[in-house]
């Protein structure tokens, strides 16, 4: 699009998604309700029907220029996959061909399954897997350089029906809760609601820097994340890149990213610079879960892309700088009726609203009875240089819940009735001209990682380039378990009112060790969770086994969300990856010292030795006494560098021969990791040192600050 060109908004938005409104109009009334009554309640379509809505769909994609096809679904790597198939038919007697798709083709597809991680569900000979419509998910044309392709959001399952992705557990958890939280409305006397839907909103952070100096770095390529790295002179303490003015550059990017976005019918919504220098934020509206789930991984898709059109290059990676902010993903979680109740709505008067404290109470002994597990869903490689540290929250998981609702959770405890409820004042300003308003009566905590915001919770932890799939998988499941286990109790109650509020003041005394309104960065809460009982997981390799836990297992097995065969692949999937992902970052360590930083220093070493032999030779009486200096400092730091490669180096030798799995993954933590940080330190020291000209990469300074300053 021209940049000169204006353009509104709600004319572009959806325009490339087969959403109701064009089903509405293409497809006939009779296959179009067949096909809502599916998505708003489950069952299966029939091929009749199948067929119509294939046709229809691919009649509207031809007209947007698409020639292919995609079944688009989300395997255990992380990213997204697909495989692109035309829509011609085998040629006719003329020579021409049709173009065709059918309702068999729509519904499902092939793929192969043992090419994808699997944990041990498939063996390379066992390669059938099958990829199925997720018609609650609508179909959407892509176009990029390759044309425009038809793409349809399916599930991933092997030949024998265990899931290999992230959508089919999903979906799975959505009906848990959904059979759950009717079941506690019921109770209330509601009748009218039909279905209860978690609704995710998840803002993504990410950094922006120039691709040709992207390029040059080996470790962003290889890895994702800088390897090393000396801090500039200027970080993020000024503050003054937070909420900045958007830089041209950067301004440009965003509003083509919005552009593919908003046409694919993705709500992007809020845009800002982040913290740290090169850091921005993109935020979208509501959606519901597992659409929102594929939003987030169009959005991530659209960061990367668009980025390369302008020269530039998207780091995902929660932490491809050390030294400033890392970036994270805050899923935003609340479960909304399909008649607009919100089910975490407080009111005015939350101590009086009984069902809202219910709900409210059956997420706290949730989210208590399984911090472990909910902390191993926010797990990934990258975030464990993140959690805990000062921009993100801890890796205990506890729940904020701010002043209001924690006073009525006193009030429950001490007393046994909670009476009143906080509210908000009127803010002051000082300045006439200014309106005075009320300010809302709980304040936010940055530091917390569950963290109640109004109507909703936000969970901080989940990491920048992870999949929000497995944490709300969790969200949805250990709620619909805490949900059943209440009802269980109430349905059979002889007054109910007693029951209910005995049950509150229960699950309130029970779990109000997870309500942690104060500073999570401080020393003083690692200790206090300490004595509280919570766990305190630092990294992906101690977080891993919490989705064994009996616990873990009985929940999701009692909902059918994983079965223990599934839990025990995932969890060897994730020893796998925790291993190979340090293992390409410890290779690419060692050949970046070993063929550009030593080469370099080398040759700095060298230039200062001429130096010094030359003014000696020169004026035998003149002070080297820093150039005699910088060399032995340069060589002293030479030496420790070329001690501590050999030591990585033997200990990714080492690593080879391990078996994979558990123990593979804890070798890698426990050694490779330190011997990754003993060879940084020396080197980051050097390049502080060497003449810039001659250092063989970018600096942080030219990374972080070149785009952000035009």
């Amino acid at each position: 699009m021209n940049e000169k060109e204006y353009f509104n908004v709600a004319d572009i938005f959806g325009e490339n998604v087969f959403n109701d409104t064009v089903m509405q109009t293409r497809l006939p009334k009779k296959v179009y309700k067949k096909l809502h009554d599916v998505i708003e309640q489950g069952g299966e379509l029939d091929l009749e029907t199948a067929d119509v809505i294939a046709h229809e769909m691919k009649e509207w994609a031809i007209e947007k220029g698409a020639t292919h096809y995609t079944h688009w679904f989300q395997p255990l790597t992380g990213f997204t996959a697909e495989k692109h198939d035309s829509f011609i038919s085998a040629p006719m007697e003329n020579g021409k061909v049709l173009m065709s798709f059918s309702g068999k083709e729509l519904i499902k597809g092939e793929t192969d399954a043992s090419s994808f991680p699997s944990g041990g569900l498939r063996a390379t000979v066992e390669a059938r897997g099958y990829t199925a419509w997720d018609c609650t998910s609508p179909a959407f044309v892509r176009q990029d350089a390759a044309g425009a392709t038809l793409c349809i959001p399916t599930a991933f399952c092997s030949y024998t029906g265990e899931a290999l992705d992230q959508k089919t557990p999903l979906l799975r958890s959505m009906e848990a809760i959904n059979e759950q939280a009717l079941r506690l409305l019921r109770l209330f006397g509601n009748t009218t609601s039909n279905k209860v839907t978690p609704s995710v909103g998840a803002e993504q952070e990410y950094f922006i820097i120039d691709r040709e100096k992207y390029l040059q770095r080996k470790d962003l390529v290889f890895a994702g994340r800088t390897l090393f790295g000396a801090m500039p002179p200027k970080g993020q303490e000024m503050d003054d890149h937070y909420f900045g003015t958007i830089r041209e550059r950067i301004a440009a990017y965003m509003k083509d990213v919005n552009i593919e976005l908003w046409k694919l019918g993705v709500a992007a919504k809020t845009q800002h610079n982040e913290v740290a220098p090169a850091q921005h934020e993109l935020a979208p509206i509501y959606a519901q879960c597992n659409v929102a789930v594929d939003h987030n991984q169009l959005i991530m898709e659209t960061l990367k892309k668009v980025a390369g059109r302008h020269g530039l290059h998207c780091l995902l990676h929660e932490k491809p700088f050390a030294g400033v902010n890392g970036s994270g993903k805050h899923d935003n979680w609340s479960l909304t009726t399909d008649d607009g109740i919100n089910l975490l709505e407080p009111g005015d008067t939350p101590h009086e609203n009984i069902q809202f404290l219910l709900v409210l109470t059956c997420i706290l002994k949730a989210v208590d009875d399984h911090a472990a597990l909910l902390r191993a869903s926010a797990a990934d490689v990258g975030n464990d240089h993140r959690l805990g540290a000062n921009e993100a929250p801890p890796a205990i998981i506890s729940a904020f819940l701010g002043e209001q609702l924690e006073d009525v959770i006193e009030q429950l405890v001490s007393t046994g009735a909670a009476t009143h409820s906080l509210t908000g004042k009127r803010l002051d300003t000082g300045v006439k001209t200014l309106p005075d308003f009320m300010k809302d009566a709980t304040d936010r905590n940055r530091t917390s990682p569950f963290a109640f915001t109004g109507n909703k919770f936000e969970f901080r932890s989940v990491g920048s380039q992870d999949s929000v799939a497995q944490a709300n998988v969790v969200l949805n499941t250990i709620v619909a378990e805490a949900f059943c286990e209440a009802c269980d109790e109430l349905e059979k109650a002889e007054d109910f009112s007693l029951a209910v509020h005995n049950l509150i003041k229960k699950y309130a005394t029970e779990h109000q060790r997870i309500i942690f309104n104060g500073d999570g960065y401080s020393k003083e809460w690692v200790k206090e969770a300490e004595r509280r009982g919570l766990p305190n997981l630092k990294s992906m390799v101690d977080a891993i086994p919490a989705y064994l836990d009996p616990k873990s297992v009985a929940a999701f097995e009692k909902f059918g969300v994983f079965t223990k065969a599934e839990l025990e692949s995932r969890v060897e999937v994730e020893y796998e990856t925790y291993a190979k992902s340090i293992n390409i970052e410890g290779r690419a360590m060692i050949d970046i010292a070993s063929k550009q930083i030593i080469p370099a220093v080398i040759k700095y070493t060298t230039m200062l030795g001429n130096s010094l032999a030359t003014v000696k030779n020169a004026c035998p009486d003149a002070d080297v006494s820093v150039q005699t200096e910088l060399l032995l400092e340069t060589s002293a730091l030479l030496s420790d560098t070329k001690v501590a490669l050999a030591r990585l180096t033997d200990a990714v030798d080492q690593a080879k021969e391990m078996p994979r799995g558990k123990e593979q993954a804890v070798f890698f933590h426990e050694k490779i990791v330190p011997a990754m940080e003993a060879l940084r330190s020396p080197v980051d020291a050097l390049e502080m040192i060497v003449d810039k000209e001659m250092w063989p990469m970018p600096s942080y300074g030219d990374l972080l600050f070149e785009v952000s300053a035009l």
